[in-house]
């Protein structure tokens, strides 16, 4: 790996920071602590900041020569509701909350590229440094952008990266097209009559209906779309009854779709609702439709993606430079990509070997109650942002 020494040589005092923001989570649109920090190490380090757009978003903004070029690197902040099952000296300090995401290892790579770009100006133009919040469910990316960050900060292009457990530290992932999916939520309520259990023949029981729908919600992505097209229906709560003999009322569905296009979310979100009125309907009960659709897909420009994949390779080989394998999960960078062409990469985590004694004997897989972010990841994350930053202000834009 062609690391860069300036950034390797702080390795250390930068794993140590990442530890105390990982002691320290904080949960979406909270990150103020976490905010306090990124601001006060880019003031030391002499980076002129903006703060406030998403509510506890940070911005630093370097600038360097005559040109006006630009282009955004971004990083997300915020811990998830999780108890830590970790015991090692830098686990949360917070009940219910905790980093098993990484977003503190993201926080950490960005402010090492951060420092070296303070005294190592090699580029002309400007690099806008996004520490975002609120990327787990509060939309901080969608919340920064209606708040004017791109009219702020016009930028040709904004770049993303994620740490990603189970292949080996020094590999990299990127891929043109989707790479990650969208996400939506239902709410279906089916309105019963209720009856005594060993009577009912007096009742519209709201559970076999239920069960007739969740069925029949799998046909969606068996029968409906085309097979070549990804989709998934979960159905992950249903709540009936509060007692043994007694045919409850109501019945409550809850789960999420995911997919790739919005194609493919239309239809599902069509046919679920069809489906629904209509296995609703046939047992002479009512229900109630609810579709909330979230984080859209997260989709790579393809001439960013290939660019990005030349400056990994640049840094690790082109043989440690993976296709990236869409998966289902989401992230709210997607919105960032719908309105600036950009790349989300994949960055190895390891296979959890880096933990500390006192780890959770669970995987160190992300939102794993026993995760914790790989600090060798962090001269080589930030060696990618700072080379990746340098040759695009270095390309000829045409």
């Amino acid at each position: 790996m062609k690391l860069l020494d300036t950034i390797v040589t702080q390795a250390a005092s930068l794993a140590a920071l990442r530890r105390d923001i990982h002691a320290h989570p904080e949960l979406c649109f909270e990150e103020v602590r976490t905010a306090d920090l990124v601001a006060a190490r880019l003031t030391e380090w002499g980076i002129p900041i903006h703060r406030g757009l998403g509510k506890t978003g940070v911005v630093g903004i370097l600038k360097n020569g005559t040109s006006s070029r630009a282009v955004g690197l971004r990083a997300d902040m915020d811990a998830l509701p999780i108890q830590e099952f970790n015991k090692f000296e830098h686990a949360s300090r917070h009940a219910g909350k905790m980093h098993a995401c990484g977003h503190d290892g993201h926080t950490a790579m960005l402010l090492a590229a951060a420092q070296h770009f303070a005294k190592h100006r090699n580029f002309d133009g400007t690099v806008y440094l996004i520490f975002q919040p609120a990327e787990e469910g509060g939309g901080g990316a969608r919340e920064m952008i209606r708040e004017g960050l791109f009219e702020r900060f016009p930028m040709e292009a904004v770049f993303g990266m994620h740490n990603w457990p189970g292949a080996q530290v020094g590999r990299f992932a990127v891929a043109p097209g989707p790479v990650m999916a969208s996400t939506s939520e239902f709410r279906i309520v089916i309105r019963g009559k209720g009856s005594h259990a060993a009577m009912p023949q007096n009742g519209i029981d709201p559970v076999p209906i239920a069960c007739e729908m969740v069925q029949a919600f799998q046909t969606i992505v068996s029968r409906n779309k085309k097979p070549i097209d990804a989709g998934v229906v979960s159905v992950t709560m249903i709540h009936a009854g509060e007692a043994t003999n007694v045919v409850p009322d109501s019945c409550e569905l809850q789960g999420t779709v995911r997919t790739f296009t919005t194609e493919v979310l239309d239809l599902i979100e069509r046919r679920m609702k069809h489906i629904a009125e209509h296995v609703s309907a046939a047992h002479e009960a009512r229900c109630e439709f609810e579709f909330v659709r979230n984080y859209p897909p997260t989709v790579n420009s393809a001439a960013e993606a290939e660019f990005a994949r030349k400056v990994m390779a640049s840094i690790v080989g082109e043989e440690n430079v993976d296709v990236q394998e869409p998966t289902m999960g989401a992230e709210d960078f997607a919105y960032m990509l719908q309105v600036k062409p950009g790349a989300y990469c994949f960055i190895a985590n390891g296979d959890g070997a880096h933990r500390d004694a006192g780890h959770g004997m669970g995987p160190c897989m992300l939102h794993n109650p026993s995760y914790d972010f790989n600090d060798d990841l962090i001269p080589l994350g930030a060696t990618y942002w700072v080379k990746l930053a340098e040759a695009w202000l270095a390309r000829d834009p045409a």
